[in-house]
């Protein structure tokens, strides 16, 4: 997100200070990129309805999970059966010979989980990258709007970091931040209830599918 948000804002302003003698004259504007994103609606909806796919994934993965429980309950039961003293050497024999089975079938249901989980995360974190860079272009659309407005040579992203994850921007007064009306006019068409950030509130993790971190 911190990579996308750095695009374009800083290009076009940094050319200008390659000319010495126009750099005094230039306006300029700050505009914190990490606040607008996480105050517009459309980022609000977009993380709500990753968080509930997400939701439905571990659902799908936790039937699977517990299909899986069941497999192995059966292979540890065979398993004793085939090590029975107790029972015929032809019982045991067929013991064995289900638990090899079972055990075929539970490495099955293993995989399937992983392959499940990966393709599950994969496809979310597209999603939400794909989302993020949607969301950033329409802010960065807005903040063009408004420097063109106001006859402003460049904006600065005050939220920007360096390479080195020092602030791009050092020292502001405060003057000239778009952010606030900015922010008011994405948020003019917002439905209602749209910008409740109670509904960002995630539900405790479960299984092995947890918020899109990488797999363990």
């Amino acid at each position: 997100m911190k990579k996308l948000m750095q695009l374009g804002l800083l290009s076009a302003g940094l050319a200008g200070f390659g000319l010495s003698g126009r750099a005094v004259d230039q306006k300029i504007a700050i505009f914190d990129l990490h606040k607008a994103f996480d105050s517009y609606y459309k980022t609000i909806q977009s993380t709500v309805a990753i968080k509930q796919e997400l939701e439905e994934a571990k659902k799908e993965e936790a039937q699977m999970i517990e299909s899986a429980r069941k497999h192995e309950e059966e292979l540890h039961q065979l398993i004793e059966k085939a090590n029975d003293q107790a029972v015929s050497a032809e019982q045991r024999e067929i013991s064995k010979t289900a638990a090899n089975k079972k055990s075929a079938e539970f490495d099955v249901d293993k995989q399937t989980i992983n392959e499940f989980e990966q393709r599950a995360k994969l496809h979310l974190q597209a999603k939400q990258e794909r989302r993020t860079a949607e969301i950033v272009k329409e802010i960065k659309g807005v903040v063009d709007a408004h420097a063109k407005a106001g006859g402003y040579s460049m904006v600065f992203d005050s939220s920007g970091e360096s390479g080195n994850h020092v602030p791009v921007l050092l020292y502001s007064n405060g003057q000239d931040d778009l952010t606030d009306s900015i922010i008011k006019e994405l948020n003019a068409a917002a439905p209602p209830g749209s910008l409740d950030i109670n509904a960002l509130a995630a539900p405790a993790s479960t299984n092995l599918i947890n918020t899109l971190s990488p797999h363990k």
